[in-house]
């Protein structure tokens, strides 16, 4: 159905703005609320801009950048802080997973 990534949502701290990915309208606004909650928080504790979306095979990934005269982005605090939410949001991270390959891939791969 895609041909590239897919992004899910994403937050930044430049602009202040969160982003929520039209074709996931449909998932529960518990879910939708706790995305925006986790990729705001994130933005405003380390700064730059983080992304999440799905690959090819389904799976999803926590994104950064950040803007070269940034000096306040914080790189390892980033790295520390997606570790810290993919052990913490591990439950709905795979949910979002599991939803995206059937609601999204072909045949449900």
């Amino acid at each position: 159905m895609y041909e590239e990534n897919v992004v899910l949502c994403a937050a930044s701290a430049y602009n202040e703005k969160y982003y929520l990915n039209e074709d996931f309208e449909s998932l529960p606004e518990r879910v939708k609320d706790e995305l925006k909650i986790m990729c705001v928080l994130y933005t405003q504790d380390v700064g730059g801009i983080l992304t999440l979306e799905f690959d090819e095979e389904g799976t999803l990934h926590f994104r950064t950048q950040a803007a070269s005269d940034d000096f306040f982005y914080d790189e390892i605090g980033s790295a520390l802080k997606i570790r810290e939410l993919q052990r913490t949001k591990e439950e709905l991270l795979t949910s979002l997973e599991t939803y995206y390959r059937v609601f999204f891939m072909e045949d449900g791969e």
